[in-house]
Order: structure tokens, then sequence, then C-alpha cells
């Protein structure tokens, strides 16, 4: 018997103006792994993550977390039932401490038995003996990490991670992948990624988005030859 989705997108679909970004967008998440999502720029990708964070409230479609309908309602709340999400661009805290910034993202939030804690989560992060040092003194990969941390630290369900790997070079973004796969034995994650080595390595569920709509959904070794795939965004890389 295949269990119930975590995380559940039916038909979502916004409108900016006159314009369709998101046009029925389906998707379920399972409890634990990974899936991608990519496609060109202007595809509806961070616009889905929006919706599906609580940071716009689609126009059409619902979104459930764990069978429950929470559509519509305040980001906090996305936040609070679990939905952890990073930004492509590292906001992390500059002046401050690399384990403050942690602490601020863990809030006061109770702590499962198994979550890790802000120790854990500094070695899983290769960050431990920096963890007094300003976040802004960190190069630009290890600021991606932090903020992966970030959203570990906020004792997520489901991890939305935008572009991870943007602005790393190949040694970093193959760490990333490692990190990336290591929280997926224990959590949902939904990534955005342009990045085809790192999505590659995933070797996960791969949603491909075109003009707001959902054109290949499958493993990534069968959409890479998909000839639509290939002609609308891999074709162009």
């Amino acid at each position: 018997m295949t269990a119930a989705p975590l995380l559940q997108a039916d038909g979502l679909a916004v409108r900016f103006g006159g314009v369709l970004a998101v046009d029925g967008v389906s998707l379920a998440v399972a409890h634990t792994g990974t899936t991608s999502i990519v496609g060109p720029n202007g595809a509806g990708k961070s616009t889905l993550f929006n919706m599906l964070s609580g940071t716009v409230r689609p126009s059409a479609g619902r979104v459930r977390l764990a069978g429950s309908d929470i559509t519509g309602r305040r980001i906090e709340t996305f936040a609070n039932l679990g939905i952890a999400r990073k930004f492509q661009t590292p906001s992390v805290f500059d002046r401050l401490s690399v384990r403050d910034n942690l602490l601020i993202a863990e809030g006061a939030r109770e702590c499962a038995a198994d979550a890790l804690g802000i120790d854990a989560i500094l070695q899983l992060l290769d960050l431990a003996s920096q963890q007094n040092s300003a976040a802004g003194n960190l190069a630009h990969g290890q600021k991606q990490w932090l903020e992966i941390g970030m959203a570990l630290a906020a004792r997520p369900r489901v991890m939305l991670l935008d572009e991870p790997t943007a602005g790393m070079g190949p040694e970093e973004t193959s760490k990333t992948a490692e990190l990336v796969g290591e929280l997926a034995t224990h959590f949902a994650i939904v990534v955005i990624e342009h990045d085809m080595a790192f999505v590659h390595a995933m070797a996960c569920r791969t949603l491909v988005m075109h003009r707001g709509k959902v054109i290949a959904d499958g493993a990534f070794t069968d959409i890479e030859h998909d000839p639509l795939v290939r002609d609308v965004y891999l074709g162009r890389r």
C-alpha cells in the first residue's frame, strides 16, 4: 500500500495581472526523499515555491500538508506546521555568529526526540570550527550551507530549497549534493535547481516546468532524453 503524501498540491494556479504565472500544477511529495524542479527562467518555479510556503495565495487549487488543507493560511502557519524554505540568495545575519544564526532560526520550537541539535547541525554543515565567526566572513558556498542549516534548525517536515548550489564551484556543488542526499533520508526535500550536474547526482524524481506548466515528470535519466524537454530547456544549456 502506497503511503499518503506529506505535501500535496492540486491544480495550483496564480495570476499576476493578466499573466498566468503558474497554470494547474499538481505535485505529491513523500515524507522523505528529494524532488527536483527544473526549467528555464520564468517557468514559474519560484512562484510555485511561494504558494507551497504560504507567501502567495493561489488563484486556484489547494495545498495540503499531511492531508490537511492549508491553502490561504498565514505564512507563519506554514512555517509552524513544518514547511521551511531556503531562498536562492543567502539571507543570513552577517554580523551575528554562525551559531547565533542557527539559534535564531531554531527559536522557541520544541525539539522532537530525534531532532538534530545545533551542535549536530554545525558538524553536518562542516561549520563547527567557524561557529563563533561572523556569518558575513563565510565563503559564498558556506553561506548557502548555513542557510540550509537555518532551515534545518526550524525543525522542518518539508524543506524547500531554491537553487542551493547557485554560485558554487564543482567541489562545493558535489558536497551540497551529498548534504541534501543525507537530509533527504530524514525529511521531504523539494529543490529548484539549474545545475544539471547537481540534479543528475541527486538521481531523483524531477519535474520540468515551462510557461507555468509541468511538461515532464519522472526520473532525471528518463526526462533528460525527452525531446520536448531538450527543446525547451536542456538543449539550450
